[in-house]
């Protein structure tokens, strides 16, 4: 089982990225997708959650209307677009899947995006 994150890295205020999650070694359509983030020195932070087949998706209260989650499910992959960048959005970001009866959990390692001019 792999979730291996991509797409982080350094990003002026304002701008944007795209961080993509991708699946292996599972059955990647049943499972919800979520992203979470950790800044230096604070608590892991929910960011986005996808549902496994409708893509019903629900955002942190500090992200939303600026990030956009997303998947495909013939790629394995997940999605986060992020818009609108600051500089709190400095964190590592990491992907998450839950099975969607609960029965299994798996992360990945995490990618870092650093907001700062």
């Amino acid at each position: 089982v792999q979730l291996v994150e991509s797409g982080g890295g350094l990003v002026q205020p304002g701008g944007s990225l795209r961080l993509s999650c991708v699946a292996s070694g599972f059955t990647f359509s049943s499972y919800h997708m979520s992203w979470y983030r950790q800044a230096p020195g604070k608590e892991r932070e929910f960011v986005a959650r996808i549902s496994n087949f409708n893509s019903m998706t629900n955002y942190g209260d500090s992200v939303r209307g600026r990030f956009t989650i997303s998947r495909d499910n013939d790629k394995n992959t997940v999605y986060l677009r992020m818009n609108s960048l600051k500089p709190e959005d400095t964190a590592v970001y990491r992907c998450k899947a839950n099975h969607i009866y609960g029965a299994s959990e798996y992360w990945g390692q995490g990618t870092q995006v650093t907001v700062s001019s």
